[in-house]
């Protein structure tokens, strides 16, 4: 999926001149005739859009909330009577690709926002009827409110961020501790997940304390459930209970006898599994105890028996990692570690030495530039890059692909994390060192460095450090196969998921969608094929061998197609209630969405690992619209019986979401062919 705009901030305009000019159609919208004001509405709109974009844009079209409303902007709209808005909708208006849904709905709930604080009296809603419904908005879009980008977001492009500002500004106007509750609800739910990236949720964490601590703010009897939350950052053990900085804390730890060493150690551990996050004074206690109690290693990393003998057997390459890439900033990597030696994937032989060259990496410029324009200055861009690589060997399954269009990318960082550790780790080599990635597509090199561009036209910072590296090589060189596969008949990843995924992505490769004319082709058997090769119950309880990569039809909550998605089939298993499930990885940047109807997206509770997404096998099928399997000559081909009830029920689960307008039958064709 992709959006030339994606990412990107406003242009710098001079804001004054802005608001003039919005002053000067906001009146001659109002002096105009009824009959004339469609023709001036559109000037208002695009206005008010880039106004939203600007810094204290949102405060600027409160102000003027009144003015609007009186000029006639709602009128004939749905948003006309704000007594009758329902706050479930604001979802779909604050995902719309379209700019003047946007502009409307923000119009409307900064108009709400002016009647809620008194500023603006209403004749049809009261101050406390307008408080309640930004209460309610605020707790339905949470997922703006933290910054997490989807496939919504991305497709609205710079629009998701007046959508994210607006809600942000709504929060910080009527107060976070209306929604504290359900904000606590949401971290937790995220970090279930076991994401790479939790920026946002740190900074979820912070408002939560600064909630807590400021005596103007009156919780009641929200907000209880936050204390692991924020001493999970800020005071996960009894020495640092109180926050009292790094330099006391270390000051304190030089005094400590081993006993209380060791009930530190134990106390970050404990913590840092619990939550997934990692506190800056972990990171302080790690560096002491390296020089004084590297025994306590061990302790202070919660390993398992098997960490714990990876541990020893390299001692003095864990020992280096940890000299060399954890500080008080990179903190969060001593998780990343923790997991990677509990994985035992040292043992491989070429981690250890691939390790060590990673240690002593020269950056070339262009690396050093994108990871200092994201993460600072200290400490070093080579330090972030190694918690980088510690956190997705440890992680394979919480990369994310922040807000772009790389999910290709994203899930083939993931499967060689997951699969092939060595080879990503190559891939780190090329890309930080000489600034470019060679691979071979049918025995042909394609380089990075050569390409005509990529998917996305600027990848941005919000990323983890290995991916703020390597994906805009891997986008550039995905669609460079892509464009090698200009004038083959079918769907072009046939060809480019094998070759650019590795070899473990099996050849064998199905789709039901037509590329021609977007419409559902061969649906039926596309199923019987699936059910065949990964149905425990048709492929004679075959287990996965190696995760295969898949492509998505993503809906919203009301079914309506989105777009396509690239993940990864991960495993296919029978869930502690004994429904089967497809276990898959999500590379977006939160697994947990709602895609219509009852296909709801679990990522805990039922039976998943962290980092994974789950769906009953029906339901999973029903969005599936690429997949690929392994196919040996070699192998006896044994036909099977699929439930015909089974398949009549996934079918008629398409035709009633994303495959409603692609029937064959129907006419009308798909503005463009399917794209992973």
């Amino acid at each position: 999926m992709s959006n030339s705009d994606a990412g990107k901030t406003a242009p710098v305009v001079d804001f004054d001149t802005l608001v003039r000019r919005l002053d000067d159609a906001i009146a001659a919208l109002a002096e105009s005739r009824s009959f004339t004001k469609a023709a001036k509405l559109p000037r208002v709109f695009d206005i008010v859009r880039r106004v939203l974009l600007q810094p204290g844009g949102c405060q600027a079209i409160q102000d003027r909330a009144e003015k609007l409303e009186q000029a006639g902007v709602f009128a004939g709209t749905d948003w006309a009577d704000p007594s009758i808005l329902l706050p479930n909708l604001t979802t779909y208006s604050l995902q719309s690709t379209h700019p003047d849904t946007i502009v409307v709905e923000a119009m409307s709930e900064l108009r709400l926002l002016a009647v809620a604080l008194g500023h603006y009296l209403h004749p049809s809603v009261s101050a406390e009827q307008a408080h309640h419904y930004l209460t309610q908005v605020l707790a339905i879009n949470l997922r703006l409110l933290s910054g997490e980008s989807g496939e919504a977001e991305r497709e609205q492009g710079k629009l998701a961020l007046v959508s994210r500002a607006l809600v942000q500004h709504i929060a910080a106007e009527i107060g976070y501790e209306h929604v504290i509750d359900r904000l606590i609800d949401e971290i937790w739910r995220i970090l279930e997940q076991r994401p790479i990236q939790v920026n946002s949720v740190r900074q979820m964490i912070t408002q939560i304390a600064l909630c807590r601590s400021d005596p103007s703010v009156d919780l009641g009897g929200s907000g209880q459930g936050a204390e692991r939350l924020i001493s999970s950052l800020y005071g996960p053990t009894q020495a640092c209970r109180e926050d009292p900085g790094i330099p006391v804390y270390e000051e304190r730890l030089s005094h400590m006898d081993f006993g209380a060493l060791q009930s530190e150690a134990t106390g970050f551990a404990r913590s840092m599994h619990d939550t997934g996050l990692v506190s800056p004074y972990h990171a302080a206690f790690l560096r002491y105890i390296l020089t004084q109690e590297q025994p306590m290693i061990t302790d202070a990393l919660g390993l398992s028996t098997t960490g714990r003998d990876c541990l020893m057997c390299y001692r003095s390459l864990v020992y280096r990692l940890i000299e060399e890439s954890v500080f008080p900033e990179t903190a969060q990597g001593i998780y990343g570690l923790a997991l990677l030696l509990d994985r035992g994937i040292l043992y491989q032989p070429p981690i250890e030495p691939a390790l060590w060259r990673q240690i002593q990496l020269p950056l070339c410029q262009q690396a050093r530039n994108r990871i200092e324009l994201a993460y600072g200055y200290q400490p070093s861009a080579r330090a972030w890059l190694l918690q980088g690589v510690l956190n997705i060997l440890g992680q394979p399954l919480g990369v994310g692909q922040g807000n772009n269009p790389t999910c290709q990318a994203a899930r083939a960082l993931s499967m060689w994390a997951y699969n092939d550790p060595d080879y990503l780790l190559q891939m780190v080599a090329w890309a930080a060192r000489e600034d470019e990635i060679v691979m071979h597509f049918e025995g042909n090199p394609v380089s990075s460095a050569k390409s005509q561009g990529g998917v996305a036209s600027d990848v941005t910072l919000d990323l983890d450090p290995v991916s703020l590296v390597v994906v805009p090589h891997l986008d550039r060189i995905y669609a460079e196969m892509g464009r090698l596969c200009i004038g083959r008949p079918g769907d072009p990843h046939q060809w480019v998921n094998p070759e650019f995924h590795g070899w473990s992505a099996g050849r064998g490769f199905r789709i039901n969608v037509d590329v021609a004319t977007g419409n559902l082709m061969e649906l039926e058997d596309f199923l019987r094929h699936f059910y065949a090769c990964y149905h425990p119950h048709c492929n004679g309880d075959q287990p996965l061998v190696h995760p295969q990569p898949a492509g998505v039809a993503i809906t919203d909550s009301a079914a309506r197609f989105i777009g396509w998605h690239a993940i990864t089939v991960l495993r296919v298993a029978p869930d502690p209630e004994g429904v089967m499930r497809v276990y898959f990885f999500n590379p977006n940047n939160d697994s947990g969405q709602h895609w219509g109807n009852d296909v709801q997206v679990s990522t805990a509770k039922h039976g998943e690992r962290f980092g994974e997404a789950s769906l009953p096998f029906e339901q999973f099928a029903s969005r599936l619209y690429i997949f690929h399997y392994h196919y040996d000559p070699l192998e006896k081909d044994e036909p099977v019986e699929v439930d015909d009830e089974e398949i009549r029920k996934v079918v008629a689960r398409v035709h009633r979401s994303w495959g409603r307008d692609r029937l064959p039958a129907d006419t009308m064709q798909a503005s463009q062919p399917p794209s992973e």
